[in-house]
């Protein structure tokens, strides 16, 4: 009797790998923890964890060289600044990056080597922006740069290279392949137009600027293939959903 047939089994609603999802609760959960506080904490933790450049110049070492405290404040915001945002829609709009090139990647290498190149994506967006604008009083906040990172690799892991290999066990499209370059040319072309004209995020205090885009960028279409290596080769076998 149909009544008493069993219901079918319920799809999830998102079918991203759980460790993006559970990225981006992270990343709401921090600004949430930042701005629904009092106002002079929020100002406090952007002063403690973003990433500002000047904490790295010549001057700012040698007058702090005795503090020991300093090598562990200066060391932390290249990771922590990833976890600030200016606001909800420059959370909004990381995240949803994150969850249109995120699965792609953490299908591929598994949430822990996933959370570790997204982590040396932004690490390495955040010392590109260090080195091209050194002594700057502005801080640098957002993942955009680890995200961009992310965009890289998942455009190398994009399937039709190779349409005979299992899923997950096609190779790397090559970096001197036509589709990357056309892309990342137009990616650097974008990202300077931004910074050049004071259009979008680039200068702007509290966002991420566009150098941190593409040195996150850079990273991912460079590391993407030293990461491919260390990612188990079990075909058939994607990241749970």
């Amino acid at each position: 009797m149909a009544f008493l047939q069993s219901a079918p089994p319920r799809q999830p609603m998102f079918r991203a790998p759980a460790v993006v999802l559970w990225m981006i609760g992270g990343l709401a959960a921090a600004h949430a923890a930042r701005v629904l506080g009092p106002a002079e904490r929020a100002q406090d933790a952007v002063y403690a964890f973003a990433l500002i450049p000047a904490r790295y110049s010549r001057a700012f070492l040698e007058s702090h060289m005795a503090d020991p405290g300093t090598v562990w404040e200066r060391a932390v915001p290249f990771l922590t600044y990833m976890a600030l945002h200016n606001d909800w829609t420059h959370l909004v709009i990381n995240c949803l990056w994150l969850l249109a090139f995120g699965p792609i990647v953490a299908r591929r290498y598994g949430g822990l080597l996933f959370l570790g190149f997204f982590l040396v994506c932004g690490v390495a967006g955040a010392g590109a922006y260090v080195a091209l604008n050194w002594g700057s009083t502005i801080p640098v906040i957002g993942a955009s740069g680890a995200v961009s990172g992310l965009m890289a690799a998942a455009l190398r892991m994009l399937p039709g290279q190779a349409p005979w290999a299992a899923p997950g066990q096609a190779p790397l499209a090559p970096l001197w392949s036509r589709p990357i370059l056309v892309f990342s040319g137009v990616w650097a072309a974008i990202n300077l137009i931004v910074g050049l004209t004071g259009l979008g995020l680039g200068g702007s205090e509290g966002l991420i600027a566009w150098q941190a885009h593409l040195g996150g960028f850079i990273a991912g279409m460079l590391l993407s293939g030293p990461f491919d290596s260390l990612r188990p080769r079990m075909v058939g076998a994607p990241l749970d959903d």
